[in-house]
């Protein structure tokens, strides 16, 4: 029989102590879901080989990829706004709500996705990820509010630990429906017309929002609201809207205040762009090299559950030798998997790449953003991580463009892959100006200033 004791302390060692840390972390389970399927594995093979049927291989992966921009680029836009307006009225659940309905709504509807019809397909592929993204800027605006700082980096990485499991479970059940459909009594057979072989595809996207909606439900019934400041009466004769934007102003002019937060905040768009890029392309790439389908697959699903052990592991590193060099370890590992891809030619390799991005990718973006809510006044959680948001979705356009100039420049995908060890090295060159013991104790100022001590 175990001991409640150490069954306590585990949670504690694993970043999941508390009731709220634990309902926080489900909403990683419920949205990676949508992440890993409809963004990483399942839907671009989905949209470049039915829903753009017709168009060429290279029109459809433009396509995509603008649909993908495009979607970053309006939560770029939208998140500092929104985020300010948080911190003023007690709305981030609500928000976080708002954006999880709208990314479960555009899930739902690529069901009834029709062969050729690419543009409905783009068009509720930017919704989805204005969805989860939105969502996300609120679900990271919560993160302060659960976990004091000696434990911001364990919680932060059991998030992305609880996101692998869940999108893990869901992207291998929905694979085995879609590369085995008569296993659960759909058709199957090559005499199918195009609307019966697409539909497990389709179906996988319905369980995709059923999942989301069902895991997110610990949030909402056990993480409280956060309490706000109050509006000076300045900014109550603004209105909410204007007082957001005004206060959006002056934390801009305040990252002065917060230097080693705004240095973080550069590393992170530089070094977090080389990751995004790795993600984005290495199917695309390993297609491109003659990799399989089910092998390219099967590599996305090992990422999940290789990455389940290190996400949390990676807790334990950042408090055994310190946050930042438990990144440092990650950007390292990082150049080495962009070495790994240059030589790559086989599966084999590909499977290696795969192990290797599954023990570093949720550590090293988990900790990024604890180390970042370490510097922050936690009075102003929302604004800041809707800057974090802005810099996070904009380092999803620098490393793709490069990667399309070294091919225009070089004619080849293993000269582009291999020139992303340079947003490492910036991005690492970067982090070592940060002081993190500075940068933290002007967060805790801030908090006794705001708070009248």
């Amino acid at each position: 029989m175990s001991n409640p004791s150490q069954a306590n302390g585990l949670l504690a060692r694993l970043g999941l102590r508390t009731k709220e840390q634990r309902a926080w972390a489900m909403y990683d389970w419920a949205n990676s879901a949508m992440v890993t399927i409809v963004v990483t594995a399942v839907y671009p093979i989905f949209f470049s080989s039915y829903a753009a049927d017709g168009l060429s291989g290279e029109v459809a992966t433009f396509r995509h990829g603008i649909a993908s921009t495009i979607g970053l680029a309006i939560i770029a836009v939208l998140a500092p706004f929104l985020g300010a307006m948080a911190d003023y009225k007690a709305i981030k659940k609500r928000m976080l709500g708002t954006f999880m309905g709208i990314g479960v709504a555009a899930v739902v509807m690529m069901f009834f996705i029709g062969q050729g019809n690419w543009l409905f397909a783009a068009i509720l592929f930017v919704l989805a990820n204005i969805g989860a993204s939105g969502s996300f800027v609120f679900y990271d605006a919560l993160l302060p509010h659960v976990a004091p700082t000696k434990e911001l980096d364990r919680v932060s990485t059991a998030g992305y630990a609880m996101g692998y499991i869940g999108g893990g479970l869901l992207l291998a059940a929905c694979l085995a429906v879609i590369l085995y459909p008569w296993l659960v009594g759909l058709p199957a057979g090559d005499d199918l017309s195009p609307s019966m072989g697409s539909l497990p595809t389709r179906l996988a996207f319905v369980a995709v929002a059923v999942w989301w909606i069902v895991f997110a439900i610990p949030l909402f019934r056990h993480v409280p609201e956060p309490a706000v400041k109050a509006l000076s009466d300045e900014e109550r004769r603004q209105g909410l809207a204007r007082a957001a934007v005004s206060r959006l102003k002056r934390t801009f002019r305040e990252l002065r205040r917060y230097r080693n937060a705004f240095v973080m905040l550069l590393a992170f768009l530089i070094y977090n762009d080389g990751i995004g890029t790795i993600i984005r392309m290495a199917v695309i790439y390993g297609a491109e090299i003659g990799i399989g389908q089910e092998a390219l697959m099967g590599a996305v699903l090992l990422v999940q559950f290789v990455g389940i052990p290190f996400a949390f592991l990676f807790g334990g590193v950042a408090g055994w030798f310190g946050t930042k060099r438990a990144i440092f370890l990650g950007l390292t590992v990082y150049a080495g998997i962009s070495m790994v891809g240059y030589f790559m030619t086989t599966a084999t390799h590909f499977f290696i790449l795969a192990i290797l991005v599954g023990m570093v990718q949720g550590g090293t973006q988990a900790l990024s953003r604890s180390l970042f809510g370490s510097m922050i006044p936690r009075h102003e959680s929302g604004q800041f991580f809707g800057l974090f948001a802005v810099f996070e979705k904009f380092a999803g356009i620098m490393g793709p463009a490069l990667f399309g100039l070294m091919i225009a420049l070089t004619g080849s995908s293993r000269n582009a892959i291999l020139s992303i060890i340079v947003f490492f090295v910036v991005g690492g060159l970067l982090l070592l100006l940060v002081n993190v013991e500075e940068g933290q104790k002007a967060a805790r100022e801030a908090e006794r200033a705001a708070d009248g001590r």
